[in-house]
């Protein structure tokens, strides 16, 4: 039984949910803005009672959020191109509002394989529970404007969604370009205030008088210049959130004023006296190793412990490659955008930016990917396109053994990828789910991979 706009959904429907319904999945059908025209009813199995029904002429953003299906959505970029995305993860909510972690496949439909196929169907939504992806590494998620597929950063995001109630000052810790400014935004949307104002400032950009000023606002004729009023960072976020990047560069006579605040929510304009009350959420940010600071005398200890009530640590891009084909993509998509051009990486491009050690992190990738872009004269950007620099590095790099990227057969030059696949399996016995762990993918992969490389047990 399948559920459908119209009362007589086609046969060759009913067959296409039937086959998926047999293997566990829910199909789900959506024309070409991306709305729901057909469930199978194993969606409700999936989901609750009546979600097939009631999914049915709803956008997919609504189901699947708007980081996947939105106007900037991953999936929705992905299927606008006509490409395919497979295992990706996403949260669907019952009618009672609980949350279902979903591993979600698109596709757009081959119509010219399926000419009977109900007209209005151009793309098709694989859905199965995630936990059944046990087995297939970890899919991507798109959250907040951001992607990955590494545990590191998936527990960050769960740490924002487990956040969503809580005023509690948070202090980020990461390399320069991890992109903290992104999950401190994600943490501000993520919150009961979100209503209210996101107000970011880089605390080593300004001197400690002018970072006072900016931070806590002035009363006329306080300093020479200050020739009115003016409010600070501190009370244009009220109600908001206060992000302070680069907060272990704050001088520390400002410090001692920053920690007052923290403690007791209330400061004065610099030449004032009147005390005004602090209602902004601090989210702060540094790359500095503050303890060492704390060692050296340069970051006070009671400031440290106020802004670390919830730390999270941003884990930089060499610690997390398997995020990096999912950024390149969403990045170039991005770059691509801006320029009105749909780009795609070529695999000889992709093993480049899989053997970078990208010490600029995210940041560095984006400037890469924007290079490329700007020097690309077709459609799909080549090794020859990236940086030089990058090319040269990733050369004399060691052997990323990322062996989803690689071929089907096993042409000249693979050979180094397959020493790896071999040490690895030696080092680890042949017993496949240590190897695949070891090597950050699934069983299911590795045991396709063997046999593309022609490597027997």
């Amino acid at each position: 039984m399948a559920t459908s706009v119209t009362d007589a959904t086609p046969l060759l429907m009913q067959g296409m949910s039937v086959v998926f319904e047999s293997l566990g999945r829910g199909l789900l059908c959506l024309d070409d803005e991306l709305r729901v025209v057909h469930t199978s009813q194993r969606f409700d199995e999936l989901i609750g009672e009546e979600a097939a029904q009631s999914a049915v002429g709803r956008p997919a953003a609504d189901l699947f959020g708007a980081d996947l299906f939105g106007p900037q959505g991953e999936l929705r970029r992905a299927l606008e191109a006509g490409e395919r995305r497979e295992g990706w993860g996403a949260t669907v909510r019952d009618g009672a509002g609980h949350a279902h972690a979903v591993s979600i496949t698109v596709a757009p439909l081959l119509r010219d394989k399926l000419p009977d196929c109900d007209r209005r169907v151009s793309f098709v939504v694989v859905v199965r529970p995630s936990e059944e992806g046990a087995d297939t590494g970890n899919p991507p998620t798109a959250f907040a404007g951001m992607v990955a597929r590494s545990e590191p950063m998936l527990r960050v995001f769960r740490m924002i969604r487990q956040l969503q109630e809580s005023d509690a000052t948070v202090l980020l810790q990461g390399e320069s370009g991890t992109g903290k400014e992104l999950v401190a935004r994600a943490i501000h949307q993520h919150s009961p205030r979100r209503g209210g104002p996101f107000v970011a400032i880089n605390c080593a950009a300004l001197p400690g008088e002018l970072l006072e000023s900016e931070l806590f606002g002035h009363v006329k004729g306080a300093f020479t210049g200050a020739v009115r009023d003016r409010a600070g960072r501190f009370e244009i976020a009220g109600g908001g959130t206060l992000f302070l990047d680069e907060v272990g560069d704050i001088p520390l006579p400002l410090q001692v004023k920053l920690l007052r605040v923290l403690q007791e929510r209330t400061y004065e304009r610099v030449g004032d006296n009147r005390t005004r009350v602090a209602d902004a959420r601090i989210v702060a940010a540094t790359h500095v190793d503050l303890m060492r600071a704390i060692r050296e005398g340069r970051f006070r200890d009671d400031l440290y412990y106020r802004l670390r009530v919830v730390p999270i640590e941003i884990p930089p891009l060499r610690e997390r490659r398997e995020d990096i084909e999912v950024l390149a993509r969403h990045l170039l998509q991005r770059v691509g955008a801006r320029q009105g051009r749909s780009l795609r990486l070529a695999p000889d491009a992709l093993r480049v930016l899989l053997a970078a050690d990208w010490p600029g992190n995210v940041r560095e990738l984006e400037n890469a990917l924007e290079y490329a872009t700007a020097v690309s004269r077709g459609q799909t950007i080549h090794s020859e396109d990236l940086p030089s620099g990058l090319v040269r590095a990733a050369a004399i790099a060691p052997v990323v053994p990322m062996l989803s990227l690689l071929p089907p057969t096993v042409p000249q030059g693979w050979e180094a990828e397959r020493a790896t696949l071999l040490e690895v399996l030696q080092r680890h016995r042949w017993r496949r789910a240590s190897a695949a762990r070891a090597l950050g993918i699934s069983r299911t992969t590795l045991w396709r991979r063997m046999r593309e490389l022609r490597l027997e047990s």
